[in-house]
């Protein structure tokens, strides 16, 4: 499993457009992507601050959602109505959240550039103090 919390700071006056290309990447990626598990919007109680949850089946999934062609097509529409993007692995709690543990997972040599490129810049953190987690094989190879 791979699961983030995304907090996403807007540029004043962005907030429309880009609460539309939420909606369509929400709507796209639901229809698509194979390995969502969670992928869902939220605005905060601060103007212009939105949170985004995402949760695959794991690292793959993740890596295959950045490089869909709907995300690569959205990017650089977000990058101008983006000023601040925090990415956080999270861990989910176990038996108070439906979601298994963030896990590692190796990429495939087969993987395209781009799934690479997105494997360095969005390396899966776990942090020392979430519990011990042995070690899964890969699920799945390179699609």
């Amino acid at each position: 499993m791979a699961t983030i919390l995304a907090r996403i700071r807007v540029k004043k006056g962005s907030e429309a457009p880009f609460e539309s290309t939420a909606r369509a990447l929400f709507a796209e990626s639901h229809s698509v992507e194979k390995a969502i598990r969670r992928y869902e919007y939220w605005r905060a109680q601060e103007p212009g601050l939105y949170y985004c949850l995402l949760a695959f089946d794991d690292f793959l999934g993740f890596l295959e959602h950045q490089s869909s062609a709907h995300h690569e097509a959205a990017a650089p529409a977000l990058i101008e109505m983006i000023s601040d993007l925090q990415l956080e692995w999270v861990d989910p709690v176990r038996n108070a959240s439906p979601l298994p543990e963030t896990s590692l997972q190796k990429v495939p040599e087969a993987a395209s550039k781009l799934i690479k490129q997105y494997a360095k810049l969005f390396p899966v953190c776990i942090a020392d103090w979430w519990p011990p987690r042995p070690p899964k094989p890969d699920s799945r190879s390179a699609r």
